[in-house]
């Protein structure tokens, strides 16, 4: 079966696509693809961890400010756990609409984190694309996503019961 994602950006960015879904849970998707159509790699520290033919198993939680992607490479290696903080997840049918709020978190295999994209967020709040609000909502779900993981209560459980 498949999932239908809108995945919005702001100003004006939509990626629409057709997804393998792996498990519906009601409040939880979950879904797997493989990455395509990307500019560039994404490397931090040093490390490639996201690129075109990788694949991502996603966890779509409805209702909640962030998704999860387990990533890996093309042998299937594990690289890492990619949090997208958003503003907001919907669901109807085999539809998942996601509105992205540029802060992004890497969890490394071996625990380390980062956060990522802080400037994009500035640059949208610069520009008008989000208000000060919206800024702030943001890195609020991020600190609370950053002190989770620092606790070890982050990702949540049904993220470890999965993989591709």
């Amino acid at each position: 079966m498949k999932i239908h994602l809108i995945y919005r950006r702001l100003p004006n960015e939509v990626i629409e696509r057709d997804d393998e879904l792996v498990a519906d849970l009601g409040k939880i998707l979950i879904a797997k693809t493989e990455i395509r159509g990307m500019s560039k790699p994404l490397i931090v520290d040093g490390e490639k961890l996201i690129d075109n033919g990788y694949y991502m198993l996603y966890f779509a939680f409805i209702n909640e400010k962030y998704d999860i992607l387990k990533i890996y490479d093309p042998q299937l290696k594990f690289k890492g756990i990619y949090v997208d903080v958003l503003k907001y997840t919907n669901r109807w049918d085999n539809v998942i609409e996601m509105l992205d709020l540029f802060l992004d978190i890497l969890i490394f295999p071996d625990g380390r984190y980062r956060l990522l994209d802080k400037e994009e967020i500035e640059e949208a709040l610069k520009s008008g694309y989000i208000e000060k609000e919206v800024y702030e909502e943001a890195y609020a779900t991020a600190r609370n996503i950053i002190k989770r993981i620092e606790k070890g209560s982050f990702p949540p459980e049904i993220v470890n019961q999965y993989d591709l």
